[in-house]
């Protein structure tokens, strides 16, 4: 629902108000006046904040408008309770809130106007589209939160209000009212100008993404939808795109995902309209792949001119691997011979020569070696609650605080990491309750480790370096930020559609800053302390690197993590007892099972201390070729191999529909012969 203090500041407008109106009502116009400050304050603190709680408000009726209005009117209440209804101030105040409030009607329809008007049927990246004259983006401090803006404009009219009915001098209300009525105009009118700055027209933008389309003629299409949450599931996959033989492109459908979509060469285009992506020609690209199952998939699975492959966005036993809605593509593409074995024994309808081992293109940065710190690290990377109550999609709920109580504790030390799944609490409050526990335990664990004797030397010793670290971390972040901005400051999705073109030496230096970031965010603290990661950055395979072991769930974390052929543990939160949730769910097998209460834990914290009594290696060593497939060729080889394969079949489905075609009695002779011999 929102952190502490976006609760706390709900909680603050809600009572607010009735404040509000008990102080106009008795009249008390200093209990007045506070209770409104508050309000006032509460409602920038949660819009500046961008909370869901805004939403809640809108959904019980109390939304901007109304709070604000209510505002307004109970100032009337405590002016006529004040003995002010005879006073020409106390008409003037009313006329001046009508009036304001009149403003809001042509503010906000300028602002609508000049949204639409700046909307282009399709948002792009790395594309040339200077056939189209895309205008600068009115000033974002114009539009961005700009109904808020509008309403807070009332603050002088209250204030003066309020100093004429404590000390009588009615100037101070005619001043404010004024005031808020000019600057309500004024902020009106500047807006006119921008009527102006439109984009093309749908038809011509299109157009213009059509000569593209016909000139750079990609051959294939990573198609992506989802929320916006999920943008994580595209990311992984851009790496294996730029890598590609061929000529990729990213298709998209929602305009918020494409800013949260990572730094790549190859070209976007999202098109939020099911009918402009229908416009689009895409005759040229002969495999598409989807990274999910999402129902807006259907909109590109109808073009038959090409081969649609579900490829997923992570190796895991959940039942979300194993979806029947990949019967729908023309092949599933696994990692090993564990993703096809998982779909003939779900019995989901999807054939056994549709799925093709490709291996993990994404895998390539996880390192097999151990940090070789004095202190062993383990890491707990718990996945998400998922969208039902089983008690196996995440060992947070019932296992999380005793596995981290358990490492803490550890006879021998061993530093924790903690990365919790992005999508923690977003549908079970109780997930975001525990790791937000686990949070401050180990904050309070850190702060007991920084007054061991055992590590304060170490401490005092590092601390020069320390800090050196976080000031490199500080300027590469300021240079990636400056080289994030591809256009003005506050240019809005068309602006950005205009100038947003790759540029290989702007990209290769932000990977090479992001390489140098990560080794100094490792360096900026010492080996020996916990560390709660939370971000975008660093990401999970950095964690990976820096640990000895990990502690984790069923899913495509498990799975990745065998890559790097270290210890790991799985927690069995359903509680099927070992042997089950090792028949059960694959990427288990060469694990150290836990139970709820972790009291396995001593088995995993035994192989890292002591590589001679890790008995699961040749487990390990075998279960990553069955779930990940073999080494050689690697996996982006045989990726590439198998889009190249893809490619073929396609090319020949639409050489016989071109025959069939061109010469259809020929087509019915062959069809006949084909029944003939059936028969």
């Amino acid at each position: 629902m929102g952190s502490r203090s976006e609760l706390a500041a709900a909680a603050l407008l809600w009572l607010g108000y009735p404040c509000v109106m008990i102080a106009a009502l008795l009249p008390d116009f200093w209990f007045f006046a506070s209770a409104a400050a508050v309000t006032y304050v509460a409602d920038w603190y949660l819009h500046h904040r961008d909370s869901r709680l805004i939403g809640l408000l809108n959904n019980v009726r109390a939304g901007l408008p109304v709070r604000f209005l209510m505002r307004q009117l109970l100032l009337i209440v405590l002016l006529a309770r004040m003995g002010l209804a005879e006073e020409r101030f106390f008409y003037a105040a009313v006329a001046g809130l009508l009036l304001f409030y009149g403003l809001q009607a042509p503010h906000s329809a300028l602002t609508g106007l000049i949204a639409k008007r700046r909307t282009m049927p399709v948002v792009t990246r790395n594309l040339d589209l200077h056939a189209v004259r895309i205008p600068d983006a009115p000033p974002a401090a114009l539009l961005h939160r700009a109904d808020e803006k509008m309403l807070h404009l009332d603050l002088p009219l209250l204030a003066g209000a309020l100093v004429a009915a404590q000390t009588g001098r009615n100037l101070a209300g005619y001043t404010g009212v004024v005031v808020s009525l000019a600057l309500a105009a004024l902020y009106t009118l500047v807006l006119v100008p921008y009527l102006r700055r439109r984009v093309p027209p749908a038809p011509k933008v299109l157009k213009a993404v059509a000569n593209w389309l016909h000139e750079y003629q990609p051959t294939v299409a990573l198609y992506f939808s989802g929320t916006e949450e999920s943008a994580y599931q595209a990311n992984m996959w851009l790496d294996t795109l730029a890598e590609l033989d061929g000529r990729p492109v990213i298709i998209m459908r929602e305009p918020y995902l494409v800013e949260k979509l990572g730094d790549t060469a190859v070209p976007v285009i999202c098109v939020p309209g099911s009918q402009h992506l229908m416009a689009l020609d895409l005759s040229t690209v002969r495999v598409a792949l989807y990274p999910a199952n999402i129902g807006k998939n259907m909109h590109m699975l109808r073009v038959p001119t090409m081969k649609h492959v579900f490829i997923g966005h992570g190796d895991s036993d959940k039942l979300a691997s194993v979806n029947p809605f990949s019967k729908a593509y023309d092949e599933v593409w696994t990692a090993g011979r564990a993703g096809r074995d998982r779909y003939a024994f779900a019995d989901v309808g999807v054939r056994d020569e549709d799925i093709v081992e490709v291996g993990r293109p994404q895998l390539a940065p996880i390192e097999t070696g151990t940090p070789e710190n004095p202190v062993p690290t383990v890491l707990y990377a718990p996945t998400w609650e998922g969208w039902d109550d089983n008690p196996g999609n995440t060992s947070l709920l019932l296992a999380g605080e005793n596995i981290i109580e358990r490492l803490l504790t550890a006879e021998k030390p061993v530093r924790v990491i903690y990365k919790p799944h992005p999508f923690t609490g977003i549908r079970d409050s109780k997930a975001k309750a525990v790791s937000d526990r686990i949070t401050a335990r180990m904050k309070k664990a850190d702060a007991e480790r920084a007054a061991d004797p055992r590590f304060a030397g170490e401490a005092a010793a590092a601390k020069a370096g320390q800090a050196a670290a976080r000031a490199e971390m500080a300027r590469i972040e300021a240079r990636l930020a400056a080289l994030a901005e591809s256009g003005r400051s506050g240019g809005d999705e068309a602006e950005q559609s205009r100038v947003s073109l790759a540029d290989p030496v702007r990209l290769e230096e932000i990977k090479q800053l992001r390489a140098e970031w990560n080794a100094a965010y490792w360096r900026s603290f010492g080996w020996w302390e916990h560390k709660v990661v939370t971000g975008s950055e660093p990401r999970l395979y950095d964690c990976f690197n820096q640990s000895d072991a990990m502690i984790s769930d069923i899913s495509s974390v498990v799975s990745d993590f065998i890559a790097s052929g270290k210890p790991y543990a799985v927690t069995d939160s359903a509680g099927l007892g070992a042997e089950e949730f090792k028949r059960q769910n694959t990427a288990v097998r060469a694990a150290v099972i836990l139970s709820n209460s972790a009291a396995e834990l001593d088995e995993l914290l035994a192989a890292v201390d002591d590589p001679g009594a890790d008995t699961l290696v040749a487990a390990r060593r075998d279960l990553k070729r069955y779930l990940l497939g073999p080494d050689e060729p690697t996996s982006i080889q045989q990726f590439n191999a198998a889009v190249r394969a893809l490619a073929v079949r396609a090319e020949g489905r639409n050489a016989r529909l071109e025959q069939r075609l061109a010469d259809p009695a020929q087509s019915e002779r062959t069809a006949l012969d084909s029944k003939a011999v059936a028969g």
